[in-house]
C-alpha cells in the first residue's frame, strides 16, 4: 500500500473539481453539437454508460459518447466491434473527443484527471496482487500509460507504467501527464493497438 503525500492527500481533488468544472463550461458548445451528429449519425442512446471498477474496486457507470453502431448477425449477436465502429466514431475516438462526458465522472468523484485507466470488471480475476494496486487511487481520464503508447503497447507495459504511478503521485508528475496527452490528442498517437482498432481483451498475464 503506497503513503499519500500532500498532494495526493490534499490538492489533487479539488484541483480535478476545479478543472474539470472549468472544462465542462468550456466545452460546453462542444458537447451540445457533438450530442447532436451522434444522435444523428450513430442513434440512441447518445451517451454510452459502462460499469468500470474504480479506487478501491468500487464500480461506478462511466459515460462517453458513443462510438459504434448496433450492427448484429442474424442471430441477434453484436458484431465485432471493428464492424460496428464507424468512420464518425473513429474520428470521436481519435481526437477523444467521445471522452468528453468522462469530464462529469471527475467532477462526481468516480474519475481523476490522472491515474490508471478505468478498465473492464470482468478483469478483475485476473490481475497478478501488483496489478491490483492500480485500484489504490482513483482511476484517471489520463494516465502514464496513456502518454507512453496507449493502445499501442502491451497490456503487462501498461500495468507497468499504472504502477510506477501509484508509488509516485507528484504536482508537477500530473501536469506532464496532462501537458503530454494534450500533445498526443493533437497528433493522434496511440490510438489503436497494434493489431486492431481497438484494444485487444485482457486474458491474464503470464509473468
Amino acid at each position: 500500500m503506497h503513503k499519500k503525500g500532500f498532494y495526493e492527500k490534499f490538492v489533487k481533488r479539488p484541483m480535478d473539481v476545479f478543472l474539470s468544472l472549468i472544462a465542462i463550461i468550456l466545452s460546453s458548445p462542444i458537447l451540445i453539437i457533438l450530442t447532436i451528429l451522434v444522435r444523428i449519425k450513430l442513434g440512441s442512446p447518445v451517451i454510452f454508460k459502462q460499469i468500470r471498477p474504480g479506487k478501491n474496486e468500487k464500480t461506478f457507470y462511466l459515460y462517453k459518447f458513443r462510438t459504434m453502431i448496433d450492427k448484429r448477425d442474424d442471430g441477434g449477436n453484436l458484431l465485432s466491434d471493428e464492424i460496428r465502429l464507424t468512420n464518425f466514431g473513429k474520428i470521436l475516438r481519435s481526437t477523444s473527443l467521445d471522452e468528453l462526458p468522462s469530464l462529469f465522472n471527475i467532477l462526481k468523484g468516480d474519475l481523476s484527471i490522472v491515474g490508471p485507466r478505468p478498465l473492464l470488471v470482468k478483469y478483475l480475476p485476473l490481475y497478478n496482487d501488483n496489478q491490483k494496486r492500480r485500484h489504490e487511487v482513483r482511476p484517471g481520464l489520463t494516465g502514464l500509460a496513456q502518454v507512453n503508447g496507449r493502445n499501442a503497447i502491451t497490456w503487462e507495459e501498461k500495468f507497468d507504467y499504472d504502477l510506477k504511478y501509484v508509488n509516485n503521485i507528484t504536482f508537477i508528475g500530473d501536469l506532464l501527464i496532462i501537458l503530454k496527452t494534450i500533445k498526443k490528442v493533437i497528433i493522434r498517437e496511440g490510438v489503436t493497438s497494434i493489431t486492431s482498432q481497438t484494444m485487444e481483451e485482457f486474458k491474464g498475464s503470464t509473468k
